[in-house]
């Protein structure tokens, strides 16, 4: 059982996948940088002065009545809340994300349909057959 493990774990497509894993987890880091660091300010801003992660609604209040100035505050008091702003945060990195594979994939199926596309060259006649097809040409040119 051991060999066998062995063997499925070294893998070239094993590898691959845990290299993918670590790049994927690497990505999502700066997808999530990109969303709440560069897009998000500016289009709070632009709708107002708006910050979406801190943008939620009380269910139920705490042990200490609101308003919370954010969802931290809130989930320190024991606050039940809504965060509607870190769902919208959530689905703009997942648009980001999905967008960028969508990207990776259509350039793979790309190449592998340039490749499919180019026809393979037909191989040359064996030697053999070369030389009895010039006797039968002389053939026919003599009859």
């Amino acid at each position: 059982m051991l060999q066998e493990f062995k063997k499925f774990a070294v893998k070239g497509n094993m590898i691959d996948m845990a290299v993918g894993i670590i790049i994927g987890a690497a990505f999502s880091t700066i997808v999530s940088s990109l969303v709440d660091d560069i897009l998000m300010p500016p289009l709070g801003l632009v709708l107002g002065g708006v910050d979406f992660s801190d943008l939620f609604v009380v269910l139920k209040a705490g042990t200490t009545p609101g308003p919370y100035p954010t969802v931290e505050a809130a989930g320190e008091v024991g606050a039940v809340t809504w965060n509607i702003g870190l769902f919208v945060n959530a689905v703009i990195k997942f648009l980001i994300v999905a967008f960028a594979l969508f990207m990776v994939v259509k350039s793979i199926n790309k190449l592998r349909h340039k490749e499919a596309a180019a026809p393979a060259k037909p191989a040359a006649p064996p030697r053999n057959e070369v030389l009895l097809a010039e006797i039968r040409d002389l053939l026919k040119e003599r009859s």
